[in-house]
């Protein structure tokens, strides 16, 4: 058994809460699965966005602190563009769809053999790719408003710039059950399968600025481990890696692991269960503000002092 067997979920550092709702249900049309608080900070949501299960793979997720957050800035020692997998025949759909919300993008271009790919940012500038390939399998979220042939899949890769990718490259490869899957220039791909869901790019970018923290910035990404068994298993080998990580942390819907990659990105080892129906049916996931029991006790409170937001609609 594979201890990591890909990617589990991005978490971005984002600002205007209604704002982030409207993008990513509205117009990237994936569900809301979670709507519950920062476990570090309750005063701050926590929006898990993902396929109709939010399965492990399909997730991205966002602390929305409001507009008054400082603007982050892309550069090396970040991750900088999250990647979605979409269809290769869904291209002028989702081109029309950029337009008829004025969201701008960069042309259409080609990467790897079978490969295109659309560069766009969300409303707080964080760098997002939809790929559009023939290899996922997987079903898109059935919204009712943008057809189920061009929903978005899944995540497809994540791309993160270094100074030089040799050691992150090698944590990866030889802790962390990836291989490599392609490479050019200045990118190499690795992947724990040559599937969508399984991809990280790594990026040498020795010229670029070094990233700063902030509105529009990734927070870490999360790698995907079976069960707590595995999880443990995988901290012991990072023990003999030599990189120190924290204890297991329960996030409630997963155990979580986090630590600092060679090249500084915060890394998580997340488990793929129990899953987000824990506290809520399948139908109605991200409907209630759901909280860890630490925080029931604030929970008037909390619904006090948090932004009110629409339910995720297209017409926003």
């Amino acid at each position: 058994m594979k201890l990591i067997t890909g990617l589990h979920h991005v978490t971005a550092i984002t600002g205007d809460t209604q704002e982030n709702i409207d993008f990513y249900t509205g117009v990237l049309g994936l569900r809301l699965i979670k709507k519950t608080v920062n476990f570090e900070y309750s005063d701050v949501y926590h929006f898990y966005f993902g396929d109709e299960f939010g399965t492990p793979g399909t997730i991205m997720t966002t602390f929305p602190y409001g507009k008054g957050l400082a603007n982050g800035r892309h550069g090396k020692g970040m991750l900088n563009t999250t990647a979605f997998s979409v269809s290769m025949d869904a291209m002028d759909y989702w081109l029309n769809r950029f337009d008829e919300f004025n969201i701008p993008y960069k042309q259409p271009q080609e990467r790897f053999s079978g490969e295109a790919f659309i560069y766009l940012e969300d409303f707080d500038g964080l760098g997002l790719e939809l790929v559009f390939n023939n290899k996922d399998e997987r079903k898109g979220y059935d919204n009712g408003f943008i057809p189920k042939d061009n929903a978005i899949k899944g995540l497809h890769h994540v791309e993160i710039w270094l100074n030089d990718y040799t050691r992150t490259a090698a944590l990866l490869t030889t802790q962390m059950d990836h291989k490599i899957i392609s490479e050019s220039s200045n990118r190499i791909r690795l992947g724990t399968e040559d599937i969508p869901g399984k991809y990280v790019d790594l990026l040498t970018m020795p010229d670029s600025l070094k990233g700063l923290a902030g509105r529009g910035t990734v927070h870490h990404v999360a790698f995907a481990t079976p069960n707590a068994q595995t999880q443990l298993e995988m901290t012991e080998k990072l023990n003999r890696f030599g990189l120190e990580h924290t204890e297991v942390k329960d996030r409630k819907y997963f155990t979580s692991v986090y630590f600092k990659e060679p090249g500084g990105v915060l890394f998580e080892i997340a488990t793929s269960g129990p899953g987000f129906d824990v506290d809520e049916e399948l139908a109605s996931l991200g409907e209630d503000l759901m909280l860890p029991e630490q925080f029931e006790e604030k929970r008037e409170h909390l619904i006090d002092i948090l932004p009110k937001i629409n339910y995720p609609t297209e017409k926003f």
